[in-house]
């Protein structure tokens, strides 16, 4: 008689119930983001940066094969990757997506914790009710982000923010990796230890001067050998995140009082005319912001740097709460002319907006002499062009200025050779 050997039992999924952190992190986010105005660009080693004295600001999975990568010397990076093609960073087009997406991430929870424009920690210890457990709320964050921005992004879940993060990491590119209570210690101790949050080159290499290696040994070292080489609190802290350990609570980001913008030019401007210009440019950067941020405000500032470093501010309130770029400027133009100069050089404008309160809970009262529809409608149709289109496709025809010498349909994009 032969015995039927019996059937293994199934291998439990690992439970997720206590993951209460995600770490959302978007994949090479300025280099995807420049990729929606260059799809044609899509599948080459893309590296986004300005001269070649600047740095990289980010680079596709494509050149990262070649060792491209962010806040490298751009001179490194042509070496590395000679193929590579260039595209010159659009500051506001990365503000308003990056908008975009943490609106996304504050439907799901308003403990929010944004880290930088690419990235954020979610506190969905309270969302079971409303959007399932964390596996739910992730896949819908990583939907919903490639389906309105048409990028991608990679979430890490975990009991903890730091192994969240490091999870995330783990997910990249365009994953997802929840990590249960449970799954903590298999999932850490067999990681280098540069891999742990907040473990930096130097620490690293001390790290590595000590024979330790991996999370696991770094773990199991005496606490004394820790101390003699990071002090009581550097050891504490490197022993916790080795076994998962983590305080730090998800922080949601504090409302803005002010929304600026200024730029510092790279000579000195005398020209009144190229003055307003860059003002209108400025408000109209500073009320984009106010508006995908959702909120308005009331005194509208001015800050002027000479040639000589001397900076002077000056500011005026207005009658009605606003985020229209057109009333910014306008305030900012009559600030400007108030200050009676006389072709005097200037190095730095800014243009900023104070007083802020929360759109929704903000009464705006219509003028009699204003349309029913007016410009906060038109520049919020400005606004979805610019994020569907790009930064350029609706913008005031003073601020179209041609860009010689570059084809209409290479700007901003060079081919390394």
């Amino acid at each position: 008689m032969v015995t039927a050997a019996p059937v293994p039992a199934p291998v439990p999924s690992p439970r997720v119930d206590d993951v209460t952190v995600l770490h959302v992190d978007m994949d090479a986010f300025y280099a995807s983001v420049s990729l929606l105005d260059h799809p044609e660009l899509r599948g080459l080693p893309v590296v986004v940066g300005g001269g070649w004295r600047s740095v990289v600001l980010s680079a596709t999975y494509e050149a990262r094969a070649f060792g491209v990568r962010s806040g490298m010397p751009m001179a490194t990076a042509r070496r590395l990757c000679p193929q590579a093609v260039v595209v010159r960073p659009d500051h506001d087009r990365y503000a308003r997506v990056s908008e975009a997406v943490m609106a996304i991430f504050a439907e799901v929870t308003p403990r929010m914790e944004p880290v930088s424009m690419e990235e954020a920690f979610l506190d969905v210890s309270a969302t079971g009710r409303q959007w399932g457990g964390p596996a739910a709320v992730g896949q819908w964050i990583r939907d919903t982000v490639a389906d309105e921005q048409q990028i991608t992004c990679s979430v890490g879940g975990a009991p903890t923010k730091a192994v969240a993060k490091m999870a995330s990491r783990a997910a990249k590119p365009d994953g997802m990796r929840l990590v249960g209570r449970a799954e903590v210690v298999p999932f850490l101790h067999p990681m280098p230890v540069g891999a742990l949050w907040g473990v930096g080159e130097a620490t690293e290499g001390e790290l590595h001067r000590l024979g330790l290696r991996t999370v696991g040994q770094l773990a199991h070292v005496p606490a004394a050998t820790l101390r003699r080489a990071f002090g009581e609190q550097g050891a504490a802290r490197l022993h916790a995140l080795a076994w998962g350990r983590d305080d730090d609570q998800v922080t949601p980001a504090r409302v803005e009082r002010s929304v600026g913008s200024s730029q510092t030019f790279s000579s000195d401007v005398d020209d009144p005319d190229v003055i307003r210009r860059r003002l209108l440019h400025l408000a109209e950067r500073t009320a984009s912001r106010m508006r995908h941020g959702g909120v308005m405000g009331r005194t509208v500032v001015l800050t002027v740097r000479f040639s000589d470093f001397t900076t002077i501010t000056r500011s005026r309130t207005v009658a009605v709460p606003t985020d229209v770029t057109r009333e910014v400027h306008a305030t900012a133009c009559a600030l400007y002319e108030a200050l009676g100069l006389q072709r005097a050089r200037i190095r730095m404008l800014g243009v900023r907006v104070e007083g802020i309160t929360t759109a929704d809970e903000t009464l705006v009262q219509g003028r009699l002499d204003e349309p029913e529809h007016g410009w906060r409608e038109a520049e919020r149709a400005m606004d979805r062009a610019a994020a569907r289109f790009g930064s350029d496709a609706v913008r005031p025809a003073s601020l179209l200025e041609r860009r010689r010498g570059t084809p209409a349909t290479a700007q901003g994009v060079t081919v390394i050779s």
